[in-house]
């Protein structure tokens, strides 16, 4: 029997050693530890062991990583509910704000809104989780409605990019514009986004879903390549192109009436025929605001006066506006106010436009990517990250489509001061 020494941190401790077999039970609480072997009869035999045990600190890690995580969703989730919700409860309370423009406004939110309560929380579990628990029956109804309200809600936003054109190519189409009309756009959005959302559940799936799903503990909508491409381009690329489409030319007609300029010899217009006149176009002028400037382009973007309630103006009442607002000695001031209104115009649709492609074009170049490219597939977290960048976009959208409108500000105001619920009251 020989005689061995231990040293443990500093500390000299003596076994016995016995058929050159040393049993040693470690602590496994600390991070590292250093064991140094010395055995009199061999010549400094020295044997280093380093050793990293698991850290108990990592399932704390998982905690507040998972903690974090839940908490920056439910902020996402709330704020997409409480933002759609404002939209709807202003349209319902508000007089102001219930005209036929603002049907689209109103199913837009209901689309956001169910994004926010049916689509979100689910997503959010699988987040948090890291896997799918829920099985494969729950897995097709979820990815069925995130279809379903994804797809609605960015066709509303090509709806309304429509109506808007219309609004500003066409002098008497907000005058003209029915329920009917308006009623037909929005069947056909939600048609259109139910034939996408449900042909997976009508088996256009991809063999394995069902190993994706049990096995994998994966939740995916159908990774078939003509589901994919079919889906893809109904929901996203083909809306993109016709809305930047639509978007560029309503700039370029805002552009072309903003710098319109009326000719030198101007007829001079006599009290009783202006009072005539402006009475007889006061009568034609809705009294609701529309979604946002680019509705009244045709009144708004010509005369520095008249306000966005006063929509689908003529041509004539622009001219005249022009000539009894702004004479010749103000050509400069007029021109600066011009510029400023381009600016402004550029502005709002870059707002409009560029919010839709950051959110859903990384996305959707994904989603088009994986059932191609198997190579390709991204990682857990910057496919999650992608797909709720494109989940926020209905956190945005009660903001983008309704800031620009002083209705909807004036209604939101209301709204938080309590104003509203006393005007109701009283009516």
């Amino acid at each position: 029997m020989n005689d061995t020494i231990i040293v443990f941190e500093g500390r000299s401790n003596s076994f016995p050693l016995e058929d050159d077999i040393i049993d040693i039970t470690a602590d496994m609480g600390y991070n590292n530890f250093s064991m140094t072997v010395y055995e009199y009869p061999l010549n400094n035999l020295t044997t280093n062991l380093t050793e990293n045990s698991i850290l108990p600190t990592q399932p704390t890690e998982g905690v507040v990583l998972m903690s974090i995580t839940s908490v920056i969703l439910g902020l996402l989730i709330l704020a997409t509910v409480i933002g759609n919700v404002f939209v709807i409860a202003a349209i319902f309370m508000d007089r102001n704000l219930q005209c036929v423009g603002n049907y689209l406004v109103l199913s837009l939110a209901v689309a956001d809104l169910m994004v926010a309560c049916l689509v979100m929380p689910l997503g959010a579990v699988y987040e948090v989780t890291q896997e799918w628990i829920l099985g494969a029956a729950l897995c097709d109804v979820w990815t069925a409605f995130d279809v379903l309200c994804c797809t609605a809600s960015i066709l509303h936003l090509l709806a309304i990019a429509i109506d808007r054109f219309w609004a500003v190519t066409q002098v008497d189409y907000v005058r003209k514009r029915s329920a009917r009309h308006i009623g037909t756009m929005i069947f056909i959005v939600w048609t259109v986004a139910f034939v996408v959302s449900l042909a997976p559940i009508f088996g256009w799936k991809d063999p394995d879903f069902l190993k994706r799903v049990e096995q994998e503990k994966r939740c995916l909508v159908s990774q078939d390549v003509a589901y994919q491409v079919f889906a893809t381009f109904s929901s996203f690329y083909v809306p993109l192109v016709l809305i930047l489409i639509l978007y560029f030319r309503i700039f370029r007609e805002a552009r072309k009436r903003i710098r319109h300029k009326p000719g030198n010899n101007v007829p001079k217009i006599k009290k009783k025929d202006k009072a005539k006149r402006s009475s007889a176009l006061t009568a034609t002028i809705p009294s609701c605001s529309e979604m946002t400037s680019f509705s009244n382009l045709n009144s708004q973007a010509a005369s520095p006066d008249i306000t966005s309630s006063t929509n689908g103006l003529t041509s004539k009442l622009t001219d005249i506006s022009r000539m009894e607002v702004l004479p010749k000695k103000k050509r400069h001031t007029k021109e600066s106010l011009e510029a400023k209104r381009e600016r402004k115009a550029a502005k709002t649709l870059a707002i409009i436009t560029g919010v839709f492609v950051i959110c859903w074009l990384p996305f959707f170049v994904m989603a088009l990517l994986m059932p191609l490219c198997s190579a390709c597939e991204p990682s857990a977290v910057l496919f999650s990250f992608l797909l709720w960048l494109g989940y926020v976009n209905s956190m945005l959208n009660p903001i983008i489509y309704t800031i620009f409108s002083p209705d909807f500000r004036s209604a939101f105001t209301k709204m938080m001061c309590g104003e509203m619920k006393r005007q109701s009251y009283k009516r």
